[in-house]
């Protein structure tokens, strides 16, 4: 049974490495994402879709949101959620892209479960 040698064997990963190896592919779409509350404090995350990931704590359901609004951040769709009626304004933002369109979107909630409500979960953080 023949074998590599040594030589052999890492010429033959150095080759693979230089041509490419397994690819990963850009995502189809990128967001930074923040929530900017009354007293100024902001909180980013970002989000990529395609595949889902980041540091949003719920990835998934946040593409599955801006998927069914073709990346229209002003219709997203809304969650069944009950939220309190105290009212601590705030300025939620998305800049990015979304298969390739600029993105550039800000609106404000009444307070953080409404702007994740309103949002299908993308500004859920």
């Amino acid at each position: 049974m023949p074998m590599f040698g040594a030589t052999s064997l890492a010429a033959c990963v150095v080759a693979a490495m230089c041509t490419g190896g397994p690819a990963t592919a850009a995502p189809d779409s990128s967001f930074v994402l923040s929530l900017t509350d009354a007293r100024g404090a902001t909180t980013f995350v970002e989000l990529t879709c395609g595949p889902a990931q980041g540091s949003h704590p719920q990835p998934d359901t946040a593409c599955q949101a801006l998927e069914q609004a073709d990346g229209d951040f002003a219709r997203l769709p809304a969650k069944e959620q009950l939220c309190t009626m105290i009212h601590s304004p705030v300025l939620a933002r998305a800049s990015g892209d979304w298969h390739g369109t600029p993105v550039d979107f800000t609106a404000e909630y009444s307070n953080r479960c409404f702007a994740d409500a309103r949002s299908g979960g993308v500004f859920s953080f």
